[in-house]
């Protein structure tokens, strides 16, 4: 169950979310599901999200319905595309009330790690889209978890039963 119940208190929940990127198509609904009945638990919600691929923007989605707001925090690595080059979200960043991106300089996992890093910041609450496996990537949600534990934020795991994961495919590592 996450925190405060709708009455308690009058000030607006900060939650922040970090999760899989990869997802089957069926644990896409359920996890929309499930965020969204998580979040209307809430008086009010404001979001903290990097707007990932995945768990981030199926989060956005379910504050939005919930009639919520979000923030972005964008990861952008030094010698990659511009984000607003992904349709996708450009649709979500016209709904996000501010936008910070952030740039760490070398590997691209520094910006993705500098970027969770700051949403669990940022949050009182972070979710974690996860399905428990320590395994991951630097920035990467089990990595994220265990800072904001370390760190005494509180997490709430949501893992409906019937979600999957796709099947991963290798990360390619930049050279040199």
């Amino acid at each position: 169950m996450i925190g405060q119940r709708r009455g308690e208190g009058d000030t607006m929940k900060r939650i922040g979310v970090t999760g899989h990127i990869r997802l089957e198509p069926s644990a896409r609904r359920l996890i929309y599901r499930e965020l969204v009945k998580e979040l209307r638990e809430h008086k009010g919600v404001h979001g903290v999200t990097c707007l990932a691929e995945g768990a981030d923007r199926i989060f956005a989605e379910a504050v939005r319905a919930c009639r919520g707001t979000f923030e972005a925090v964008l990861p952008v690595p030094e010698h990659s595309a511009a984000p607003e080059n992904d349709r996708d979200l450009c649709g979500l960043l016209r709904h996000a009330t501010d936008v910070t991106r952030l740039t760490v300089p070398g590997p691209p996992e520094g910006s993705y790690e500098a970027a969770s890093r700051e949403v669990v910041e940022r949050c009182d609450l972070l979710i974690a889209v996860w399905d428990g496996s320590g395994v991951g990537l630097r920035g990467g949600t089990a990595e994220t978890v265990a800072w904001a534990v370390a760190h005494g934020k509180q997490v709430r795991r949501v893992w409906p039963a019937g979600a999957r994961r796709s099947a991963l495919s290798p990360v390619p590592l930049p050279v040199g």
